[in-house]
């Protein structure tokens, strides 16, 4: 993974075509559900292993199914959203993919000794690893 000069989006991790029109938004898209392609984006950055994707967000069997129909649900690109914006997040705060990737997984123990990325399988715990990662941005103590 190379230093990230420009920090990356949710959209540029998930991939522009995910988002299928110009002007739809990210909320709109995730309601219409995203394309599955989007998994493959995200994959293909180098930010998330496959395996960590079917675990976080659409297990493997249920994103075979979900390439026959083209697209995620609604609660599966939630999700996705939800893993790519922390990553997305982590980047800028470590100003390096390698970095932000390494602090993801490394557990810590402002987060009960839990690792940053097994807490993202939940809204709540995606809430915690952000707030640390602000706590983090602003120089705070964590």
């Amino acid at each position: 993974m190379s230093q990230a000069t420009h920090p990356r989006n949710v959209v540029s991790l998930l991939g522009r075509d995910s988002f299928d029109s110009a002007g739809f938004g990210v909320v709109e898209a995730v309601r219409a559900g995203l394309a599955v392609n989007a998994v493959d984006h995200l994959i293909a950055t180098g930010s998330i292993s496959a395996n960590e994707l079917y675990t976080l967000v659409v297990p493997r069997k249920t994103l075979a199914n979900r390439r026959k129909l083209g697209r995620l649900t609604p609660e599966q690109s939630d999700r996705l959203v939800r893993v790519a914006r922390v990553f997305a997040e982590a980047e800028a705060t470590f100003a390096s993919s390698h970095k932000a990737h390494d602090w993801l997984r490394r557990p810590t123990a402002a987060l009960g000794g839990e690792a940053p990325l097994t807490l993202l399988d939940t809204d709540e715990g995606a809430r915690l690893v952000r707030a640390l990662l602000g706590r983090i941005d602003h120089g705070i103590a964590a």
